[in-house]
């Protein structure tokens, strides 16, 4: 019996762009590691740009499951929280509308621009991780 790949799509978010392109690089090389086909790379602006990019990958045939991710850091108003709860829960909405996995790799709200610096790696593999677990735990 053949394996069959876990196809996923990923959504980045722009905004932040010097932790995030490295958090794609590390969702790609983990997507490479454990065998799953990084369908397609949606770019946006910012965090709370990300479900409807979710939602077209989403609507894609061959797509398993979107990992989103993205950095929002704190600033002096809680802006990030009111992102970063829209984001969630908006991401949350499109997975059981679709009834596919919409893994959440966005470092914050509350993080400095350091503390999600240092977190971008792990966050980004923990989104792909995430997405090949709830697939093959689906099937």
């Amino acid at each position: 019996m053949k394996k069959e790949t876990i196809s996923i799509g990923l959504v980045v978010s722009e905004f932040n762009a010097e932790i995030t392109e490295k958090m794609l690089a590390a969702a790609l090389a983990c997507a490479r590691r454990e065998g799953c086909a990084v369908a397609k790379v949606v770019r946006v602006p910012g965090a709370y740009d990300t479900p409807l990019a979710a939602k077209k990958l989403l609507k894609m045939r061959g797509i398993d499951a979107v990992a989103v991710i993205g950095a929002i850091v704190t600033g002096g108003t809680k802006h990030d929280e009111f992102i970063a709860s829209a984001m969630a829960n908006a991401l949350t909405s499109l997975s059981l509308e679709f009834e596919k996995p919409v893994t959440l790799g966005v470092i914050g709200p509350g993080a400095t621009y350091a503390k999600a610096n240092a977190r971008a790696k792990e966050y980004a593999e923990r989104a792909v991780m995430g997405a090949k677990k709830l697939v093959t735990g689906m099937k």
